[in-house]
């Protein structure tokens, strides 16, 4: 049975290196600051570890809470889930199930009615996990942006 834990030390190994693998445009030090700066409001932010029945970490989530407007959502606070990541010989056995009943959890303990995410939109396997999860699809956008020149 997998056990899932809370998580909040910033400099966890196991935490680092599976961000490393969800997120990996960011080095070590960059994760351990992001995770240092998200731990600063500990009321708006939670980390849960998937550990396998030996203790190995095998699986994180990370969820926010968000008070500002949250695509597809009605509500407000929304928990959010950031992130959530299972290693791949671990996948498919409910790892990420057990992830996401920790994060609905934390989620309704802080008054929130609706769990939201997002995803690459070329990211099919992520789709396939939240459609699995109980996810519904709200909308689709791509983002753009341009340099204003300075004045």
């Amino acid at each position: 049975m997998t056990e899932i834990i809370e998580i909040r030390d910033p400099t966890n190994d196991s935490w680092i290196e599976m961000r490393g693998k969800l997120w990996p445009h960011l080095d070590s030090l960059e994760h351990q600051t992001e995770m240092e700066s998200l731990l600063v409001k500990p009321a708006r932010f939670m980390a849960f570890l998937a550990l396998s029945t030996e203790g190995k970490a095998i699986g994180f989530a990370e969820t926010t809470l968000r008070m500002d407007h949250v695509n597809g959502c009605e509500s407000w606070p929304v928990a959010f889930l950031e992130g959530v990541y299972v290693i791949p010989e671990f996948r498919r056995i409910g790892v990420a199930k057990r992830l996401l009943e920790a994060v609905e959890c934390w989620g309704q303990s802080n008054g929130c009615t609706e769990l939201a995410s997002d995803a690459e939109i070329d990211n099919i396997v992520s789709h396939q996990m939240h459609n699995s999860l109980g996810f519904q699809e709200t909308e689709r956008v791509i983002y753009f942006k341009k340099i204003l020149k300075n004045l």
